[in-house]
C-alpha cells in the first residue's frame, strides 16, 4: 500500500482490491491487529515541545542584553557592586517581561490530535462495531452516519445522499456531495467527491468508506508535516535591534579605548582613564533600551486587545505594522460563513433579498423599491416550495441565530421566514426522495387541504428539463421554448455572479397515482431559481479601502469557486482581473508566478501546498506577509508568514496555535486597526531610540572633551547608570505611549531594509547630543573654580543635574519628528508629562536624600543653581520647535 496512490482515480472495487478487504465482511480482527502492528496507530506525531526554562534562557541571547552582561562584568571586576546588582535586575526583569508574553501552548500538533475523532463505526468479522479511531487500519470498513466525523481518509465505497462539510481542510464554503466515482488524476482536493478525509464531518445523509490512509500519511497528517516543518524566523524587529545592537558594542569598545588610549596619551593615570573607560562603555550602550521595548511593545498589545486583536508574542505587533501584502482566505474572513439567499429570479422579474446570515431580519426588493410579498404570489409559492422541501433547522441560540443541518437549506428557510412563511401542524410529509449527487434533486410529498403536493429543489438544468408548465400570474400555463430560453440566461447570469443557484417547481398529485420518484419528479410546475451565497462582512470593503490607502496589497486565497472568489472579491472592492486554480498554477515555475503576484489576481481552488508556496514566493519578492486563515489547511501558510493571523470564533486550534496574532471577534477590519497600531508601535520604537542615542551621545561627548580639556571626571559610572537606567528609562517608556501622528495610514509601508537608525537619525543624535554635551561642560567648569575639593562634588552634582534636565526637555523633542506641538498636541500624551515630573523628582531626591547622595556622590543644590540648569538647558526644546514650526508651514 503505497502513499503516491491516488484512491480517487480508483473504483471502489480496484480500492477494496488493494487494500485487501471485503464490503461485506470487513477485515478480521487478527488482520486488524498485524496490520497495526505494521504500520502503527492512526494518529498524528506529537512534535517536541520546547521546555520552559528554554524559552526563559533565549529571552537572555537578544546583544543588547549580552552587552549589558559584559557591563555587568566589568562593574564586578572593578568593585563596583550596585552597578553590577542595578543591571543585572534590569535584565532580569526584561527577560520575565519577555517570557510571560512568549509561555504560551504552541504546539499545533497536539491541537490537530485533539481535533480527531474518538470512536467510529466498522466492520470487522462481518459485524459492527465501535472502536477508538487510533486503531483504525488501512482496509478497515468504516460505516458513516450525519454528525459522524470521518476519522482517516477513505475512499467512498457506497453512498446515501452523503453530505460532508470540509471547510476546515479545503476552504470551500459549501458542504460536498459524496459518491463512488472513478475520477482524473488531476481533480483538485476539494473535488474528489470519492474520498473522504481525516478531521471533516457528515453533515447529510451515510455512506460507507475503505480506509486508504491512516495518521501522518492522511491529508489531515501531510498538513501537520508542512506546519511542524516551517521554522519561526526571527521579527523585523529582532533582527534590526540585533544590528543596532552589533554596532552598539563596536562603538563601545571603540569609543572606550580611544579616550583610554588619548588619556593616556596626554599623561594621565592609567588607572584612571581604565576607570574613564568602563563609564564610557556604560554611557555607549543604552541600558534602558531593552527593557523600554519590551514594556512599549507589552502596553501595544494591550491596546490591541481592545481592537480585538490577542498577540501571542511582543514582537509580532511591529512586523504587522509593516506588512506590505495580506493573503486573506475568504470564508469566515472576508464572509460570515452562513449561506444566504441575495436573489431569487421569477418569471415576472428578479427579487433581491436583504439580510445576511442567519437572522431572519430583511425584506424583498425590486428595483430598489420594497416588495409586498403577501401580493406576490409567485414569490409566496417559491418561498413555500424552499421551506416545505427541507430538513434543516433555524433556531435562536445565546449567540444568536444558529443553522442544524445543511447549510444551504438553511438560508432557504431563513429567506421564508422573511416572509413570515411557516409549516402548519396540519401538513404531514407522507413521503420523501432525497438528493443525491446522480439524481441531483430532492422532493418531498405533502397531503395538504387540497390534496397531495410535492415540492421538488434541485440543480436548475434538472428542474427544468422536468417541468412542462411554469408558475405566471399566479396560474401554471404551459412552459413554451421561449420561457426555457429566458430562465435558462437567468440561471447562467446568477451562477456567473458567484451564486450557487438552486431550481424550484412543484406538481399537484392525483390521489390514485403511484407515489414514486419516477411518478412524482416529472411534468413539473417551474417556479423559478434561488441565488445564494456566503455573504461578505459589512465592513470588509472600507478595510480593504483602508488598507489600499496605506500601499498594502490584498491577495484572496480560498479553496472556493472561481466564480464565487471573483464575486466576494468584487462586492468588498478587492480590485481582481482574473481567478487562479491550484492546476493553473502547478503548471507555472516560481518566476511565473512572481510576474502573476504583480498583477490583479486572486488564487481559487487551492490546496495547503498551494498557500505556503505563495507565501514564500511573496518574501522572496521582499515582502512582509500577512496571513489570515481559520482552517487546518491554513495552518503550514499561517506559520510561515511573517505575521500569521487565524480567527478566534471561527478558527481552529490547529490555526491559531500557528499563527501570531488572533482576532477575537473574527472580523477583516480589526486587522486594518492592529496595522495601525503596530505602525504606531515602530515610530514610536524610533523616537525612543533616538532619544536614548542623543542622550547617551551627550553623555560620551562630555566625558571626552572634558579629558581633551584636563578636567577631572565629569560624570561617574553610578550616575551614568542612574540617567540611563531610571531617568531616561521612565521617559522612553512614556515616550512610547505617544498617539499615533497624522496621516500615520496614508504612508506607504516602510522598507524591510529600512534601519531604526537611519542618516537623519544620527545627524539629529548628533546635534542634539553635541549641545547636551557643551552645556554640561561649561556648567560643570562654571562650577569646578570655586573649590577644588567641595567645588568639585558640587561642579559634578550640577553637571549630573544638568544633563539630566537637558534630556528632559529633549525628550519633547522626539514626540514627532516633523509636526510641532500645539497646545492641543502637548498634552494628547499625559505619560510622558508625568514622566518629566517624576524623574526630575527622582533627580531632586538624589541630590537631597542623604541615602542616594552617599550612593550617587552627589551634594545639595541651591534654588539659583537649578535656575542656572534650567536656563541653560531651555534653549534645546526651543530652538528645535521653532525649526519645526518653519518647517511645517
Amino acid at each position: 500500500m503505497k502513499n503516491s496512490i491516488k484512491w480517487h482515480t480508483k473504483s471502489a472495487e480496484e480500492s477494496l482490491e488493494i487494500t485487501k478487504s471485503d464490503e461485506i465482511k470487513g477485515l478480521s480482527q487478527k488482520e486488524a491487529e498485524e496490520r497495526l502492528k505494521k504500520y502503527g496507530k492512526n494518529e498524528l506525531l506529537s512534535a517536541p515541545k520546547t521546555p520552559w526554562y528554554i524559552i526563559f534562557l533565549r529571552q537572555f541571547t537578544d546583544i543588547l542584553i549580552l552587552i549589558l552582561f559584559v557591563a555587568a562584568f566589568i562593574s564586578l571586576v572593578i568593585g563596583e557592586i550596585t552597578d553590577t546588582a542595578t543591571i543585572l535586575v534590569i535584565i532580569l526583569l526584561n527577560g520575565i517581561l519577555s517570557f510571560v508574553q512568549e509561555w504560551k501552548a504552541q504546539s499545533a500538533i497536539e491541537e490537530l490530535r485533539r481535533m480527531l475523532y474518538p470512536k467510529c463505526k466498522v466492520i470487522r468479522d462481518e459485524k459492527e462495531q465501535i472502536i477508538d479511531a487510533k486503531n483504525l487500519v488501512v482496509g478497515d470498513i468504516v460505516i458513516l452516519e450525519t454528525g459522524d466525523g470521518i476519522p482517516a481518509d477513505l475512499r467512498i465505497i457506497k453512498s446515501y445522499n452523503l453530505r460532508v462539510d470540509e471547510s476546515s481542510l479545503t476552504g470551500e464554503s459549501v458542504t460536498v456531495s459524496k459518491e463512488s466515482i472513478k475520477l482524473p488524476a488531476d481533480t483538485p482536493l476539494a473535488m474528489r467527491s470519492s474520498m473522504g478525509w481525516m478531521g471533516t464531518a457528515v453533515t447529510d445523509g451515510r455512506g460507507i468508506g475503505v480506509v486508504v490512509e491512516t495518521g501522518m500519511n492522511t491529508q489531515f497528517g501531510k498538513i501537520a508535516t508542512l506546519a511542524q516543518s516551517v521554522e519561526r524566523k526571527p521579527t523585523l524587529l529582532q533582527k534590526k535591534l540585533g544590528v543596532l545592537g552589533k554596532k552598539l558594542g563596536i562603538y563601545s569598545v571603540a569609543v572606550s579605548a580611544l579616550v583610554v588610549f588619548t588619556g593616556w596619551f596626554l599623561g594621565k593615570e592609567i588607572s584612571e582613564m581604565f576607570f574613564t573607560g568602563v563609564s564610557l562603555a556604560v554611557a555607549v550602550v543604552p541600558e534602558g533600551l531593552p527593557a523600554v521595548v519590551t514594556i512599549t511593545l507589552a502596553l501595544g498589545i494591550r491596546a490591541m486587545v481592545k481592537e480585538k486583536a490577542l498577540l501571542r508574542h511582543l514582537q509580532a505587533a511591529e512586523t504587522l505594522g509593516a506588512a506590505t501584502v495580506i493573503c486573506t482566505d475568504k470564508t469566515g474572513t472576508l464572509t460570515q460563513n452562513q449561506m444566504t439567499v441575495k436573489k431569487i429570479w421569477l418569471p415576472s422579474g428578479t427579487i433581491e433579498v436583504t439580510g445576511s446570515g442567519y437572522d431572519p431580519a430583511g425584506h424583498f426588493e425590486e428595483n430598489g423599491k420594497r416588495v409586498d410579498y403577501k401580493s406576490r404570489e409567485d414569490l409566496l409559492m417559491l418561498l413555500r416550495c424552499a421551506l416545505q422541501c427541507n430538513r434543516a433547522k433555524v433556531q435562536k441560540g445565546e449567540t444568536g441565530w444558529e443553522a442544524l443541518g445543511n447549510p444551504t437549506e438553511a438560508s432557504l428557510i431563513v429567506a421564508a421566514y422573511k416572509a413570515w412563511l411557516h409549516q402548519e401542524k396540519s401538513e404531514t410529509a407522507i413521503s420523501e426522495f432525497s438528493f443525491s449527487s446522480v439524481r441531483k434533486r430532492m422532493s418531498v410529498v405533502y397531503r395538504e387541504k387540497d390534496g397531495l403536493r410535492a415540492y421538488i429543489k434541485g440543480a436548475p438544468e434538472v428542474i427544468l428539463q422536468r417541468s412542462t408548465k411554469i408558475f405566471k400570474n399566479g396560474v401554471s400555463c404551459t412552459l413554451s421554448e421561449d420561457d426555457k430560453k429566458t430562465a435558462q440566461n437567468a440561471y447562467t447570469d446568477l451562477a456567473r455572479s458567484g451564486l450557487r443557484v438552486l431550481g424550484f417547481a412543484y406538481r399537484p398529485l392525483l390521489k390514485d397515482m403511484a407515489i414514486d420518484e419516477e411518478s412524482v419528479e416529472k411534468e413539473l410546475v417551474f417556479l423559478g431559481f434561488a441565488g445564494i451565497i456566503d455573504p461578505p462582512r459589512p465592513e470588509v470593503a472600507d478595510a480593504i479601502r483602508m488598507a489600499k490607502s496605506a500601499g498594502i496589497k490584498i491577495f484572496m486565497i480560498t479553496g472556493d469557486s472561481p466564480d464565487t472568489a471573483l464575486a466576494i472579491a468584487k462586492s468588498v472592492s478587492l480590485e481582481c482581473d482574473r481567478a487562479i486554480t491550484s492546476l493553473e498554477l502547478s503548471q507555472k515555475n516560481d518566476e511565473e508566478l512572481k510576474a502573476l503576484l504583480g498583477t490583479k489576481v486572486l488564487f481559487a481552488r487551492v490546496e495547503p501546498e498551494d498557500k505556503l508556496r505563495i507565501v514564500k514566493i511573496l518574501q522572496q519578492m521582499d515582502e512582509v506577509v500577512g496571513m489570515t486563515g481559520d482552517g487546518v489547511n491554513d495552518a503550514p501558510a499561517l506559520k510561515q508568514a511573517d505575521i500569521g493571523i487565524s480567527m478566534g470564533i471561527r478558527g481552529t486550534d490547529v490555526a491559531k496555535s500557528a499563527s501570531d496574532m488572533i482576532l477575537t471577534d473574527d472580523n477583516f477590519a480589526s486587522i486594518i486597526k492592529a496595522i495601525k497600531e503596530g505602525r504606531r508601535q515602530y515610530d514610536n520604537i524610533k523616537k525612543f531610540v533616538r532619544y536614548l542615542l542623543s542622550s547617551n551621545t551627550g553623555e560620551i561627548i562630555a566625558i571626552f572633551v572634558n579629558i581633551l580639556l584636563g578636567g577631572p571626571l565629569i560624570l561617574l559610572p553610578v550616575q551614568i547608570l542612574w540617567m540611563n537606567l531610571v531617568t531616561d528609562g521612565v521617559t522612553a517608556a512614556a515616550l512610547g505611549t505617544e498617539p499615533a501622528e497624522q496621516g500615520l495610514m496614508k504612508r506607504p509601508p516602510r522598507s524591510v531594509d529600512e534601519p531604526i537608525l537611519d542618516k537623519n537619525g544620527v545627524i539629529i543624535i548628533a546635534l542634539l547630543g553635541s549641545y547636551i554635551a557643551a552645556v554640561t561642560v561649561l556648567l560643570f567648569h562654571y562650577y569646578l573654580p570655586q573649590n577644588q575639593e567641595s567645588g568639585m562634588a558640587l561642579a559634578q552634582t550640577v553637571a549630573f543635574t544638568g544633563i539630566i534636565i537637558l534630556e528632559k526637555a529633549n525628550v519633547l523633542n522626539f514626540r514627532s519628528f516633523s509636526a510641532p506641538i500645539t497646545n492641543a498636541r502637548f498634552f494628547s500624551n499625559r505619560w510622558i508629562l508625568l514622566a518629566i515630573l517624576v524623574t526630575v523628582g527622582l533627580q531632586a531626591c538624589a541630590v537631597y536624600v542623604p541615602i542616594l547622595q552617599k550612593t550617587l556622590h552627589t551634594v545639595a543644590l541651591s534654588w539659583k543653581d537649578w535656575g542656572i540648569i534650567v536656563l541653560a538647558s531651555a534653549p534645546i526644546f526651543i530652538v528645535t520647535e521653532g525649526i519645526k514650526r518653519w518647517r511645517y508651514r
